[in-house]
């Protein structure tokens, strides 16, 4: 878990902008690893609509957002057991190889002080252009590529814990 302020614990590469399906899926998968999650915390931006509930294994979790205090790349996840989480969230309409490219460096433990938004600029600036708003065909194309670099199917969803950092491909 972070530390610090501003530090992630992993990644989170959602399949679309519906935050209530997205978030749902996500926390199901969670929840029995890290125990019970108690809230979610998203930035409005890129979100088209933030749902007030979402359902989590047979029960309501709130989710609460933050224009000003919560940078825009990221996702709050807080929990009983493990404490509080902060993922990066890479864009939907992102391609494979930079949302594994992504994954692999918000992942990263030791010494490595990026935020969320850093790591999303550090991406456009070496690779080139736009990581996000590419467009409805491009996320297409992302979960074309995704599905055909062996991503999960739809209904599956995948998590893994790295040296103590959450990857998260769904």
């Amino acid at each position: 878990m972070s530390a610090r302020r501003g530090l992630l614990d992993g990644a989170w590469w959602p399949r679309s902008r519906d935050l209530e399906q997205e978030l749902s899926a996500l926390a199901d998968v969670l929840d029995p690893l890290w125990g019970r999650i108690t809230r979610i915390a998203v930035n409005p931006l890129y979100w088209p609509s933030i749902p007030r509930k979402v359902p989590v294994n047979g029960r309501m979790v709130r989710v609460g957002w933050f224009a000003k205090e919560l940078d825009p790349h990221k996702i709050l996840l807080l929990s009983y057991t493990a404490g509080r989480w902060d993922l990066l969230v890479i864009p939907p309409e992102t391609g494979a190889d930079a949302a594994a490219r992504l994954m692999a460096a918000a992942s990263e433990g030791a010494g490595h002080a990026r935020t969320a938004s850093t790591l999303m600029a550090g991406e456009q600036a070496l690779h080139g252009g736009p990581v996000a708003d590419q467009g409805q065909g491009a996320e297409e194309e992302a979960e074309e590529g995704w599905e055909g670099d062996g991503g999960a199917s739809p209904s599956s969803r995948a998590a893994a814990v790295r040296s103590g950092h959450l990857v998260v491909g769904s």
